[in-house]
């Protein structure tokens, strides 16, 4: 169990003594991943980093973890490579209102985080962008 700090010693002293006596109990024997190399930060602070390698590791989705701000500017620059694995034009006019509406909400609704900068995506020149790519290919 783990003492209280003694007064009139630093805090940091104190918690570089725990450690130092664990580590000669052999408390950090034969812990995971002893001898792997640490993960290459990312610029994120490394709580941000676990949780990322987390997320992917149990094969979800990051954008998740995005504010709705973030998330819906990343969906938007997404579009166009969602549109083109459509095969109907109404599959991609659905798809377009469908996120239309979420911008819509998100607008009228109060959000944490960064301001929300995302404008309306133009339906009709999305389904003619949607064309364009379904002629060339």
């Amino acid at each position: 169990m783990t003492r209280r700090k003694p007064p009139k010693v630093s805090f940091r002293w104190w918690v570089d003594r725990q450690i130092d006596q664990a580590r000669e109990r052999g408390e950090f024997d034969d812990l995971p991943g002893t001898g792997k190399p640490l993960p290459k930060p990312t610029g994120n602070d490394a709580a941000t980093d676990w949780i990322l390698r987390q997320v992917r590791a149990g094969g979800h989705d990051t954008q998740a973890l995005l504010p709705p701000a973030l998330a819906l500017k990343r969906e938007v620059q997404d579009l166009p490579d969602r549109l083109a694995g459509e095969r109907a034009e109404r599959q991609v006019r659905e798809l377009v209102e469908d996120l239309n509406d979420r911008i819509r909400a998100a607008y009228l609704n109060h959000h944490n985080g960064p301001p929300l900068t995302v404008a309306l995506v133009d339906v009709e020149a999305a389904v003619a962008d949607w064309r364009r790519s379904r002629a060339a290919s």
